[in-house]
């Protein structure tokens, strides 16, 4: 038996004759709030297709790890990373670890960004936060990443909110690659730019939220965290996934 992952290198094939575990995959945080963020939104997951087993494993910091939730697991199984674009762990981690688990025939999905609906969702987090006609920038404030493919997605979605708001949308950073949050301001300020307003692109409250909203001049909107769309999202990975293991049987 192989799996496919849309991720990396084929290792084995998901068989879908049974539904598949539905695997939501977290980065981690020491951070409560972040820790509780997830949890509610496992539990809308859960609202929304009772009929299906969904298990929450985080890549660190939290329990349940990955390895655990997988050796808990036997049969097909579809891990969506809550993560919001390509890098090491959606291309090396998460397969190596899935490889690991013989007895688990499953995929890893595409992270959920860079995605339209998430450009819905940032637009609906930054009206709660008092965006309106005023607003002439936005920084899509975003943890950064030092690979290419990751910046690549995460300029792709500043480009895909651009295209819904109408401004200028220029990424920000809190952690890695690319100009800071606080540079991508000072940029925007210095192409005559007066209400910038900061998008939090992140899936939950944390460090990193915090860190982009002390380098907001004007608004700052909140994560996209535990909401409706945000499932959807997850969802669609997942019956994506279990369509393309239908195809491929």
């Amino acid at each position: 038996m192989t799996t496919t992952s849309t991720a990396g290198p084929a290792v084995r094939v998901l068989h879908a004759a049974r539904r598949p575990a539905l695997v939501l995959v977290a980065h981690g945080s020491r951070d409560p709030g972040t820790l509780a963020e997830i949890h509610r939104l496992t539990a809308l997951l859960r609202a929304r297709r009772p009929e299906l087993d969904v298990r929450l494993a985080h890549l660190g910091l939290n329990a349940p790890l990955l390895p655990e939730v997988l050796d808990g697991l036997r049969g097909p199984a579809v891990l969506v990373p809550l993560l919001l674009s390509r890098g090491y762990h959606v291309k090396v981690d998460l397969p190596a670890l899935l490889a690991g688990a013989p007895q688990v025939a499953g995929v890893v999905t595409a992270p959920l960004g860079p995605d339209v609906r998430l450009a819905e969702l940032l637009e609906t987090r930054l009206q709660e936060a008092g965006w309106g006609p005023e607003g002439d920038a936005v920084v899509l404030a975003s943890a950064g990443s030092r690979d290419p493919d990751a910046a690549v997605d995460t300029e792709a979605q500043a480009a895909l909110l651009a295209a819904r708001l109408g401004v200028p949308v220029r990424v920000g950073t809190v952690a890695a690659g690319g100009p800071s949050v606080t540079e991508a301001v000072a940029r925007l300020t210095a192409e005559g730019h007066r209400r910038i307003a900061v998008a939090s692109y992140f899936t939950a409250p944390g460090d990193f939220a915090r860190l982009a909203a002390a380098a907001a001049p004007w608004i700052v909107a909140a994560p996209l965290g535990a909401h409706p769309d945000l499932a959807e999202l997850v969802l669609t990975r997942y019956q994506g996934a279990v369509r393309a293991a239908v195809v491929a049987r």
